[in-house]
């Protein structure tokens, strides 16, 4: 059995396109209409009809789910987000105890859509305030061992 992503279900399938394309920046891989698949990810417009259940049973805004994206640089995508009126947001940018910072906005349909710092850039930005290697590993809650590759990596 071979993982292929996860489906959305969608009541607008032109205007949930939209935000995955032109907010997100998500590639289309294919588009047959009330079906968009995105890489690791589709939409399904008519989903209840599709499965057989009823339609008041796809519920909306669960909270129980969320599509999980990372970015280098968060503070960019913020500054873009913050200039689209419409979007609806879970929250803006806020910072975990072990270092990342994330967004969160909700999709067309009411989906949670984080947006965090790869934890790349979170490694990084500790080492850039001189911070060890022990206590990079200390605050991310890392191995000590994957963050010394980071900082190979990084010429640390």
């Amino acid at each position: 059995m071979k993982y292929q992503g996860c489906l959305l279900a969608v009541r607008d399938i032109s205007a949930s396109k939209d935000f995955y394309e032109k907010v997100l920046h998500q590639n289309v891989v294919m588009d047959i209409g009330v079906h968009v698949t995105f890489e690791g990810f589709s939409l399904q417009q008519g989903y209840a009809e599709l499965i057989g259940v009823a339609i008041k049973s796809v519920k909306e805004q669960s909270h129980n789910f969320q599509v999980y994206f990372e970015v280098e640089d968060l503070d960019k995508v913020y500054a873009e987000m913050k200039s689209i009126s419409s979007l609806q947001w879970v929250h803006e940018i806020k910072e975990y105890p072990w270092g990342q910072r994330d967004l969160r906005v909700y999709d067309p349909d009411k989906h949670i859509v984080e947006i965090a710092e790869d934890m790349n850039t979170v490694i990084k930005r500790f080492f850039s305030q001189s911070l060890t290697s022990e206590e990079v590993a200390k605050r991310t809650m890392f191995p000590v061992e994957v963050v010394k590759q980071y900082a190979s990596c990084f010429d640390i």
